[in-house]
């Protein structure tokens, strides 16, 4: 009897799951243990190693990210190359130019936003803030939108008014 070992307090059957925070104590028992014997071991050739990685990850990083952004915008020419090469073809409409998405732009595209110097939305891609002002540029072209529909509806409104009066009962 005096080799079998200690049962633990948490009794654990096949079939059950472990408590939660036992998990987690062993989890980050094991990494502060593993890091520490990791980095107490390095040689000064790991450790150059390990700076030459770094560094270099931090200094190609921006390149990579604008050769995935050039390869991904001549991808996305392509594709609507392809779009508009369709719809020449005689394919028919796509289902933006459908549901009137096409119109919608156009419109978006004619009201000037008072206030607001360049209407570009081909601004710098790294602008700090650029999304925000884009989508607050959207959302005040949606209100002037909805604005004039509202007083077109009353110009109308108002033109019935005044033929009612020639109307006889």
């Amino acid at each position: 009897m005096a080799d079998v070992p200690p049962r633990s307090t948490q009794t654990s059957t096949p079939g059950s799951t472990p408590d939660i925070m036992t998990l987690l104590s062993t989890w980050g028992n094991n990494f502060t243990t593993q890091t520490h014997k990791t980095f107490t071991n390095l040689r000064a050739q790991d450790y150059i190693r390990l700076v030459v990685i770094i560094g270099a990850y931090a200094l190609l990083r921006p390149y990579l990210m604008k050769l995935g952004a050039h390869m991904q915008m001549k991808q996305h020419q392509k594709d609507s190359q392809a779009t508009m090469d369709g719809e020449q073809d005689g394919r028919g409409a796509t289902a933006a130019d459908l549901r009137g998405g096409s119109r919608r732009n156009e419109l978006e595209k004619k009201i000037a936003i008072p206030g607001v110097d360049s209407d570009s939305e081909e601004e710098e891609k790294n602008d700090w803030g650029r999304t925000a002002r884009l989508r607050q540029r959207k959302m005040i072209r949606d209100l002037l939108v909805k604005q004039e529909e509202r007083l077109k509806s009353q110009r109308d409104a108002d033109s019935d008014k005044d033929i009612e009066e020639f109307l006889v009962d």
